[in-house]
């Protein structure tokens, strides 16, 4: 692969993104950037702390400035926040300049693994119904990735090889 684009990774919280990637990353010798611990380290505090102490837009303007910084480097491989992929500047950056892969799951699989869970802040206190809604209305987005993986019947290695596969075909 002579490719000096990233491969991004996108997709629901719990998804997979970030350990998946650290896979992608260690198996084809390319660095790794985890866009949600960058921004904890930006800010000195988890993303629910932020959330809490200085609200939604806070956080999702420092994701942009994170992101597309980050976004800047070559041969990297990239882990997007959960809502990223819906901010229009990250997105075009994004399809018009890295392999785009969209990490899907059945939405009970997602439900199951982040209703309740305090360290994701938009879902920690959402019924399932709730959770769901989010998830439809994201896949709305995520469905511009350049490619989907459908994640469901699929182990960890077997995505990885996959996403591996495609990166090497493009």
């Amino acid at each position: 692969m002579n490719s000096n684009k990233n491969l991004v990774f996108l997709g629901m919280m719990g998804s997979g993104k970030s350990s998946i990637g650290a896979m992608v990353s260690k198996k084809l010798n390319y660095p790794f950037i985890d866009i949600d611990n960058l921004i904890e380290e930006y800010a000195g505090m988890t993303i629910s702390k932020i959330f809490e102490i200085n609200g939604e837009d806070y956080f999702r303007n420092l994701e942009e400035k994170i992101t597309t910084k980050s976004l800047k480097h070559k041969k990297t491989v990239v882990s997007l926040g959960g809502g990223a992929f819906i901010n229009d500047k990250i997105r075009k950056d994004v399809l018009n300049n890295h392999f785009s892969f969209w990490l899907n799951w059945d939405d009970i699989v997602l439900i199951k693994r982040i209703k309740g869970n305090k360290k994701r802040p938009l879902v920690s206190k959402s019924t399932e119904q709730e959770i769901k809604t989010i998830i439809n209305k994201r896949k709305k987005v995520y469905s511009k990735a350049n490619f989907k993986i459908n994640c469901n019947k699929l182990t960890k290695s077997e995505i990885v090889k996959t996403i591996i596969k495609i990166y090497e075909l493009n």
